[in-house]
């Protein structure tokens, strides 16, 4: 297998209670998985946790391992309940330190503010020992990035300020491509046929995405592959043996 041929995953740990106790809605799941898509990576497992050291390390530890890249959504900031680098440094076994050009890059975020490095805001340069940093242009406050790992903010726009600090970075596969094909029809219906079709092209998978709308059951079918042809053809036999079984369908979804 090449390196182009290699399917590179991720795993995704979002931290925090406010997010399991429905206070917070998350909005990092959806971007980080598109940003990986474009990277040529499959985000395949998302796992939300507490902010509880053990659980927080016992995740990271299950997901480092199981995929190319982790990352970590939430707990790098400046106050107390913030313990996702003292629970990744204990997952890895490492001390916790001061990154001396976090810090520096801290102490010039504040100056130019007229604001006072404090105790609280210096947590935000703490790292497991030996880790690099992710530059975060809208706070300062940088992410870490510690062999496979990427701890990174848990607010939405600062997320993705990291995640383009990265684009291009990492080592991915082709990027995933994908159509849809949608119809008015219960998703039941034609079930043999989309088994089917994606087992005639085993480069491919279909996705069904069923839904109700204005009184009327209907369906998305997603056909998503790596090559264009491929995924081309699928669409070209899908919608071929939907029109021969009398099933109304609109090519890009419904």
């Amino acid at each position: 297998m090449s390196a182009t041929d290699k399917v590179w995953t991720a795993g995704l740990v979002v931290i925090g209670d406010e997010i399991l106790s429905g206070r917070t809605h998350d909005k990092n799941i959806a971007q980080v998985a598109s940003w990986l898509q474009v990277q040529g990576i499959r985000l395949s497992e998302v796992r939300v946790v507490p902010d509880v050291e053990a659980r927080i390390a016992e995740a990271v530890n299950a997901l480092r391992e199981a995929y190319d890249y982790l990352f970590t959504t939430g707990g790098i900031g400046p106050t107390h309940d913030d313990i996702t680098v003292d629970a990744v440094a204990r997952a890895l076994c490492v001390p916790v330190v001061i990154h001396p050009e976090a810090r520096a890059m801290l102490e010039r975020y504040y100056a130019s503010r007229d604001m006072t490095l404090t105790e609280a805001r210096l947590r935000m340069a703490r790292v497991p020992e030996g880790a690099e940093l992710i530059p975060n242009r809208m706070s300062g406050a940088p992410g870490i990035k510690l062999g496979n790992l990427h701890l990174m903010a848990g607010v939405p726009h600062i997320t993705a300020g990291m995640l383009d600090a990265l684009t291009g970075t990492l080592e991915g596969g082709a990027p995933l491509l994908s159509e849809t094909v949608g119809c008015w029809t219960a998703e039941s219906e034609v079930a043999d046929i989309l088994r089917e079709v994606e087992k005639a092209h085993e480069n491919c998978q279909i996705g069904s995405y069923p839904f109700f709308r204005d009184g009327k059951v209907g369906a998305n079918f997603v056909v998503r592959s790596t090559a264009a042809d491929d995924l081309a053809s699928c669409i070209d036999t899908l919608c071929e043996a939907l029109g021969e079984a009398g099933v109304d369908f609109t090519p890009g979804g419904i």
